[in-house]
């Protein structure tokens, strides 16, 4: 009886994995697509995010399954890799698991299926290689539609027109040789206004606003910008250190070697040609004082505090300055230029603007009426910018609507027909699992599903290969007349990640608790010794 019991086991934890890993799927399956619905994710805390970003949900949800938790896993990996399709990934990994499920009872081993369907991946990336379209960088209006199709699936989808030119230009400014890195492109978030209200800075934003005391300016034209690392204020002693001022004359004394540093600090400045200062955040003592806030706003000097250390890499590389952390050394030199430099809404942020040679850096100020129109918003930039980062590191594109899909069963089953063994089981299963995408699609949108995937096979048998479902009019048609495309390198990501994190569920036969291995391993040393 123990035997029977050891022979069942690995099955009870492979069916157990799987079916947390579909309920998984099954929580963002609803959020695919243009028509896909939008999940409430409330933290403890009482923050609230609404979102239909695969990665954004099952980040915010709390995964205790060690299976489930290799989904999520699954959509962070897709997000880093492509950027977008981290809901399509955890549905066609479901899809998959579903498929797998089945072959198991039809008592195909394990690790026949997993190599059957990582073998079927690699037909499946060859069909979305035949399939793809070349594209041409300098094809701005081809760009511009991959990027809408991105963002056609989010809250923020009437706003695609302008959030696509936006972030099509930030990822061709930010481009260097074969790929984007996204670091360069800045975005800063303001509550205030509306989406429309957000832009694409030629120069740089700051969160931080310009310094009021006195007559500081808050406008300057023809800007010599310096960022420095030291701080404007006396020098304190140790901690452990006292200075007992016994009488009125030392304190005189005291106060005017304080203002005699701090003002051979601003001469230093001023005599530099700087009339816009950048200073670090300082933690041991105060960056500036008002006495040197005094002295530079005689000396019409701007002066924006508080920037963090993240910031200075940023700042250098787009104004052209550099970061001075002893007052020697700050000559005319180590400045940055820009022909504008002002305070913006009332002194929420600062906006340089006109920069003469930002490098490959630029700037988004983002707007919204509240922040979680906000957040999600920015979600939704970001994912448009992945996408245009894609099709500079592969420069091809794809239809969308399911199209791929289809196309892939399509030839999968074909392929699965002149097949012999196991191995022509697993590839109808795969090939029947990737029609979860229309099928979802369809769903979502209110189609009849099983029509909508019929006529799609239709079509595709008859050669019409981007044949796809244009959910906004409810119609099967050829996608790519709508400007539905998508880069390849996210639908080859996709099937390959959602094939290995699945053969990965596959080939686990047991889950041992860490706490009980420890004492094994205690009760096994007590026996020899």
């Amino acid at each position: 009886m123990t035997c029977f019991r050891d022979k069942e086991k690995p099955e009870e934890v492979r069916q157990t994995n799987i079916e947390a890993a579909k309920a998984v799927a099954d929580a963002v399956r609803t959020s695919l697509g243009p028509r896909g619905l939008d999940k409430m994710i409330t933290a403890p805390d009482g923050n609230v995010t609404i979102s239909n970003d695969g990665a954004t949900i099952l980040d915010k949800m709390s995964v205790l399954h060690p299976a489930a938790k290799m989904l999520v896993e699954l959509s962070h990996a897709q997000d880093v890799e492509a950027g977008d399709g981290t809901t399509s990934v955890v549905v066609l990994a479901g899809s998959l698991l579903s498929a797998a499920q089945r072959l198991l009872r039809l008592g195909i081993h394990s690790t026949i299926i997993s190599e059957s369907f990582q073998n079927a991946a690699a037909a499946a990336v060859n069909v979305l290689k035949n399939m793809s379209i070349n594209v041409d960088l300098n094809d701005r209006a081809t760009l511009i539609k991959s990027a809408i199709t991105s963002l056609s699936s989010k809250v923020v989808a009437q706003y695609s027109n302008l959030f696509a030119p936006i972030a099509v230009e930030a990822v061709l400014r930010a481009k260097s040789s074969l790929n984007v890195d996204l670091k360069n492109i800045r975005i800063v978030k303001k509550v205030g206004g509306t989406v429309e209200d957000t832009e694409l800075v030629n120069g740089l934003v700051l969160n931080q606003g310009v310094r009021h005391l006195g007559s500081i300016p808050t406008k300057v034209e023809k800007a010599k910008v310096g960022l420095i690392q030291f701080c404007l204020s006396a020098p304190k002693t140790d901690i452990d250190n006292q200075v007992l001022v016994s009488d009125y004359a030392a304190m005189d004394r005291v106060f005017q070697e304080e203002r005699l540093y701090i003002l051979n600090l601003c001469k230093q400045i001023k005599k530099s040609g700087c009339n816009v200062l950048l200073v670090q955040k300082s933690i041991l003592r105060d960056a500036v004082n008002d006495l040197s806030l005094h002295i530079l706003s005689k000396m019409k000097v701007m002066v924006i505090t508080d920037i963090e250390r993240d910031e200075v890499e940023f700042i250098c590389k787009t104004l052209g300055c550099k970061p001075v952390a002893n007052p020697s050394s700050f000559t005319s030199d180590k400045l940055g230029s820009a022909e504008l430099v002002e305070e913006i809404a009332g002194g929420s942020f600062t906006k340089f603007s006109d920069v003469p040679n930002p490098g490959n850096t630029c700037s988004i100020l983002m707007r919204a009426s509240n922040k979680l129109v906000l957040e999600e918003a920015e979600r939704s930039l970001h994912d448009a910018l992945c996408v245009i980062r894609c099709l500079v590191k592969e420069n091809a594109l794809i239809a969308g609507g399911g199209a791929p899909e289809i196309q892939i069963s399509v030839e999968l089953r074909d392929k699965a027909q002149s097949m012999i063994g196991m191995d022509g089981y697993c590839f109808q299963a795969f090939a029947e699992a990737m029609e979860i995408i229309p099928l979802t699609l369809a769903e979502n949108a209110g189609l009849n599903p099983i029509s909508v995937v019929t006529e799609l096979r239709n079509r595709h048998h008859k050669g019409e290969i981007n044949a796809g479902i244009n959910v906004k009019k409810g119609t099967v048609k050829n996608i790519t007349e709508d400007n539905v495309l998508q880069p390849l390198l996210v639908s080859t990501c996709a099937v390959n990640l959602a094939a290995e994190t699945v053969c990965s569920i596959l080939k686990i036969d047991d889950v041992v608790d860490e706490f009980f291995v420890v004492l094994i391993r205690f009760l096994f040393n007590r026996l020899l010794f």
